[in-house]
């Protein structure tokens, strides 16, 4: 049986431990690949404990933020790749966004996780959805690299950001990750640049469990919210 994948689109090098790492863990554990694409380091907008030493450069904190989402990554089972477009502000070009569509045609991925269609705290996060769903849709068109065969259409689901509210951002899908939550605070301490979040998003874990719980009679301490982009279809309720 072909194993299968999942792929996770995260705008900086730690968004996808705070938001997704419960989904990559439990996926990776059941078998799946699980592969990661980090578009930037979160090098000058996300690392600000670093930039309180006046001697670092750019350089020393992409090489550091790299290694603590590599650390994260290795304890979440998963596959992280690197495109280094830069943070604050994130911009692409035509052959980044194309690499991304050649990515959905390699890995065919059955879902994918990436930001909300909103966050007006940090643009970089919207232009990482912007980027996800365009490259999904360049990926299901024949026209492009037509010897390469199309995507079908995976479900893109958007994790959580900071202030959901603000965000115009509401859960539609909890994921029970009570099973690898002590992996997710694993990786959570990796991110030395970001200690600040460690227990913040302890309490989004706990929140969201209890408000699984609530939706389903099951007793779920840790779950994390997700967004649907697109209708959900079954042959059954």
């Amino acid at each position: 049986m072909q194993q299968k994948t999942a792929l996770v689109i995260s705008a900086h090098a730690a968004d996808f431990v705070w938001r997704a790492g419960g989904a990559v863990a439990l996926y990776a554990s059941r078998g799946w690949n699980v592969h990661i694409l980090c578009l930037s380091f979160g090098e000058r907008g996300e690392s600000a404990k670093m930039w309180k030493d006046p001697t670092i450069t750019l350089e020393a904190v992409k090489q550091a933020r790299r290694a603590e989402a590599q650390s994260a990554a290795s304890i979440l089972g998963a596959s992280i790749e690197f495109l280094d477009c830069g943070d604050y502000p994130l911009r692409v070009s035509d052959e980044i966004l194309m690499g991304i569509a050649d990515r959905y045609r390699t890995l065919r991925p059955e879902f994918v996780l990436t930001h909300s269609f909103r966050d007006p705290y940090n643009f970089d996060h919207p232009f990482a959805n912007h980027l996800t769903l365009e490259a999904r849709v360049i990926a299901q068109a024949h026209g492009h690299n037509p010897s390469v065969p199309v995507i079908g259409a995976p479900p893109v689901f958007l994790f959580e950001p900071h202030q959901p509210e603000q965000c115009e951002w509401k859960p539609e899908f909890f994921l029970d990750i009570s099973s690898v939550w002590e992996q997710k605070y694993e990786a959570f301490k990796t991110m030395d640049a970001q200690e600040h979040l460690w227990e913040y998003y302890t309490r989004v874990g706990q929140q969201r469990g209890a408000q699984a719980s609530r939706n389903s009679g099951r007793k779920i301490k840790y779950a994390e919210g997700y967004q649907c982009v697109y209708p959900r279809v079954s042959d059954a309720f």
